[in-house]
């Protein structure tokens, strides 16, 4: 049985719970501020037998239909210092805390490590689902400890970094353990010296525009040059749907980098282990859909990365456009891209 304190809303429109804008709709919605309220609405699910989805900020998520079951969504917002080394701090966040509302804390907090995540939407469970990065950071490099609840047995489980499986926007929650775990919290490690990260070549390019050197540089002014470019880049949620960069940036063996940059000397390239890392952006934008539209659905005229809602597109426009698009990146680079987004 399940406590009747937890609110559940039926027949809920999920409009303002992903940036995309899709007016999908759910049978029920649950909002849960501590574990024994999650475990309330993991009874209700049960005892209602049907499926359930766990959402943050909705930021990486395209709804293609209405979903026929309960949806869930973390409110819990603690942040806690719980060990502190000498030269680290071990922080604590819950699931539900905006991402960078996190990366501001760290920084007030003079806490370092995760300047170049900033402004990236979405909340502290997400970034450990699906392993967030940008400006060549990703979080499983501060990640120490996911701590989840198993959806089976309402059991408490703990993951170690080592556990998680971390890869380019990879991680164990999206393969072999997805649908059986709910992150709670994530502990990061954060280092007490500040010391920016400047190997992607767009940052020091900022730095010199800005007069400011690798020396001179605060962890503020550089959080606030990325959030800067990204607001340039990117469109306002609030304003035009999107769900940030919605392809991921292929990787490639080195003969098929080889190959590629024969016709296409300057395409944008990065070593990564596995192969090369070329931009899924640079690509789609040669292929001439930056600023296109099909109806609603369109791709965002300032970053070809983004697909946009609009005013009014439902998700199989969306779906439409993104197949589109994969099926003219193949036909002309001869490399299959595909959606970070993930769709219901």
């Amino acid at each position: 049985m399940y406590d009747i304190s937890i609110m559940i809303k039926e027949n809920y429109s999920l409009f303002h719970n992903n940036t995309f804008g899709i007016d999908a709709k759910c049978s029920y919605f649950i909002e849960y501020g501590t574990i024994e309220e999650l475990k309330d609405a993991l009874a209700f699910t049960k005892e209602k037998g049907v499926k359930m989805l766990h959402i943050g900020g909705g930021s990486n998520l395209l709804f293609t239909q209405d979903f026929n079951g309960v949806v869930l969504h973390a409110i819990s917002k603690d942040i806690k210092i719980i060990e502190d080394t000498e030269h680290e701090v071990y922080v604590q966040a819950d699931a539900g805390v905006v991402w960078d509302d996190f990366v501001d804390w760290t920084i007030s907090h003079k806490l370092y490590g995760l300047e170049n995540l900033s402004l990236i939407p979405g909340e502290v469970g997400a970034s450990a689902v699906q392993n967030i990065g940008a400006y060549g950071i990703e979080a499983c490099q501060y990640i120490a400890q996911v701590n989840t609840l198993e959806i089976a047995t309402g059991k408490t489980k703990i993951f170690d970094v080592k556990e998680c499986d971390y890869g380019y926007r990879h991680s164990i929650f999206k393969s072999t353990l997805s649908g059986q775990y709910i992150i709670t919290s994530v502990i990061y490690k954060l280092s007490k010296k500040f010391t920016p990260h400047l190997e992607y070549g767009a940052l020091k390019s900022l730095l010199t525009q800005h007069k400011l050197s690798e020396q001179e540089v605060t962890a503020r002014q550089l959080r606030d040059l990325i959030i800067n470019v990204r607001n340039e880049k990117l469109p306002n949620p609030k304003e035009i749907g999107s769900a940030g960069s919605f392809f991921m940036n292929p990787v490639v063996t080195q003969e098929t980098y080889e190959r590629l940059a024969e016709s296409y000397p300057n395409i944008p390239h990065y070593p990564v282990p596995g192969g090369i890392k070329l931009s899924a952006g640079w690509m789609i934008d040669q292929a001439g859909w930056k600023g296109k539209r099909i109806g609603s659905a369109g791709v965002y005229e300032k970053q070809a990365l983004v697909l946009v809602n609009h005013g009014g597109a439902n998700g199989a426009e969306i779906v439409a456009l993104a197949k589109k698009i994969q099926e003219d990146i193949y036909q002309q680079f001869g490399v299959k891209i595909y959606p970070e987004a993930i769709y219901i």
